[in-house]
């Protein structure tokens, strides 16, 4: 099995997602009263919102985690994904008014770094015990 190749797929899809997730936060709010008019309203729907969330969920954790255990071994990734996670969620039942359409694209954004740096890892790394990837560098390819 080819995991890098596999892995940077996914990764790939999670970027996309979590990034079209994230200007998918910033613009509804803005746009909330237009949609119905252009066919558009369930975007708006808070089950559009969740099903979003459960798919960047089920594909980062699956990329991420697996790429950490077969792969490189780095916690930042996972770090960043839970986070993003984390932000994203406590966005959507705490806060409220305009400052959620900049609290969940943020966290969106957090995803779509995870999976960056994931991609990262798992196709240059094999060097081993280091936390953050910081400790050594790669030759860059020409």
């Amino acid at each position: 099995m080819n995991h890098p190749k596999h892995s940077s797929k996914l990764d790939n899809v999670g970027m996309t997602a979590s990034i079209l997730c994230a200007v998918h936060c910033a613009i509804v709010p803005l746009l909330i009263t237009s949609l119905p008019l252009l066919g558009l309203g369930f975007l708006a729907n808070p089950w559009v919102e969740w099903s979003m969330i459960t798919f960047a969920v089920f594909i980062g954790f699956y990329a991420i985690g697996l790429s950490y255990v077969r792969s490189h071994h780095r916690i930042l990734p996972l770090v960043l994904l839970f986070g993003g996670f984390l932000v994203i969620i406590i966005g959507h039942i705490y806060v409220t008014s305009w400052r959620e359409a900049i609290i969940v694209p943020f966290g969106g954004l957090l995803i779509a770094t995870a999976h960056f740096f994931n991609y990262k890892y798992t196709s240059i790394c094999s060097a081993d015990n280091t936390l953050f990837h910081l400790k050594h560098s790669h030759p860059h390819k020409h």
